[in-house]
C-alpha cells in the first residue's frame, strides 16, 4: 500500500505544479494583454498558444463584449484551476494520508 500512496502523492504534487504553472501563465498573459503586445513576438505566441485551448471555451460562456470589451475568461480560468486544485489535489493527498494510516481532521 505504501507504494500506491507514494505514487499518488507524487502524482498529486506533479499535478499541483502543472496547475500552478498554468495559473501563472494565464496571469502573465492577462497582464501582457494590457500593454498591446506584438503578436509576432515568440514569447507572446507561446503564451497565447498555451492558454488559448483553456480560454476559448470559457469565452463562449463569458463573452468579452458584455462588459465593454473586458475579457473575464482569464479570471474565470484562474478561479476554475484554483477550484480544481482544492478539490482534486487535496482529495488525493487526503486519500494518501488514509492509505498511510494517518488520522484526517
Amino acid at each position: 500500500m505504501f507504494i500506491l500512496a507514494n505514487f499518488l502523492s507524487a502524482l498529486a504534487q506533479i499535478l499541483d505544479m502543472i496547475l500552478n504553472l498554468l495559473i501563472i501563465i494565464i496571469l502573465i498573459r492577462a497582464l501582457i494583454s494590457w500593454v498591446n503586445p506584438d503578436p509576432y513576438n515568440p514569447l507572446v505566441q507561446i503564451l497565447y498558444r498555451s492558454t488559448e485551448p483553456l480560454l476559448r471555451p470559457l469565452r463562449r460562456l463569458v463573452p468579452p463584449r458584455r462588459l465593454g470589451g473586458l475579457d473575464l475568461s482569464p479570471m474565470v480560468a484562474t478561479l476554475l484551476l484554483i477550484f480544481i486544485k482544492i478539490l482534486l489535489i487535496q482529495s488525493i493527498f487526503d486519500y494518501v494520508a488514509m492509505l498511510k494510516g494517518r488520522v484526517l481532521y
